[in-house]
């Protein structure tokens, strides 16, 4: 299949959201932890496969701010998980030039988990290839509060009148480096983008599949980046002025 892939046309940035864990666990009688715990392998395949295809950037939704709002016990099950994958593939990473970076409000986690991650971010911070976003305690509305206090904050710094624009906020978002999200996959079905990276998918492609997260491998990706490629991206415009929109924004 990969052979069908159209090099020149392959999204710069993909965004996940990784739904299905717990449901693809209840279907076979197993606790929700035996889910979560299965969901690491696909992981594992995309951001390889997003390597070896060389796509720009990769976000993934691993844990949102509504996401507290689960047994404790399941919340220290995904703490231990991220630990033990951070530990365990730094080494494949930094092999593959991945650049790990998380988004969200990553300071209220766990402080062993913040220094698994700080050091992750700072092995891997002279890596030049496929940048890998995982989104913890991320919150897409929280996103946009924090923009505008951040813009609040240089405002008042300011001696006249701060004017903002699309522009400003953009600079301002935790994706700011990567740029927004060409393509953006959602797992287990649901057609909903679950406060997900509300400011960037404006004009994402969005492609669903019913495959639990755990179950969801290379061939799923290719899939959905064979049908992205399928489609004209008209940014609100006219069919036959799509292309120039397309040049103008891979210049960026």
């Amino acid at each position: 299949m990969a052979q069908m892939l159209v090099p020149g046309r392959l999204p710069r940035h993909i965004a996940v959201i990784m739904d299905g864990n717990g449901r693809w666990a209840r279907k076979r009688l197993l606790p929700r932890a035996a889910g979560h715990r299965a969901g690491v392998r696909p992981v594992r395949e995309v951001i390889e496969a997003c390597c070896r295809l060389g796509i720009e950037a990769l976000t993934l939704y691993a844990f949102s701010v509504e996401n507290w709002k689960r047994p404790r016990a399941e919340i220290q099950t995904l703490w231990v998980l991220l630990r033990r994958y951070l530990r365990q593939e730094l080494p494949e990473l930094k092999a593959n030039g991945v650049r790990f970076q998380t988004i969200g409000r990553v300071d209220a986690l766990p402080q062993a988990v913040c220094d698994d991650i700080d050091n992750a971010i700072v092995e891997t911070s002279a890596n030049t290839g496929m940048r890998l976003n995982v989104a913890l305690n991320y919150s897409g509305r929280s996103e946009i509060v924090d923009v505008v206090n951040g813009l609040l904050r240089q405002s008042h710094r300011r001696e006249a009148p701060m004017q903002v624009d699309e522009a400003a906020i953009s600079d301002q978002l935790y994706t700011a480096d990567a740029g927004d999200p060409d393509l953006l996959i959602r797992t287990s079905g649901e057609y909903r983008v679950s406060n997900f990276l509300l400011w960037q998918i404006a004009y994402s492609e969005i492609w669903v599949t019913d495959r639990y997260w755990p179950d969801f491998r290379t061939t799923d990706l290719l899939e959905s980046i064979l049908a992205y490629q399928k489609r004209s991206r008209r940014f609100g415009g006219l069919p036959d002025e799509a292309p120039s929109r397309q040049l103008v924004a891979a210049s960026k």
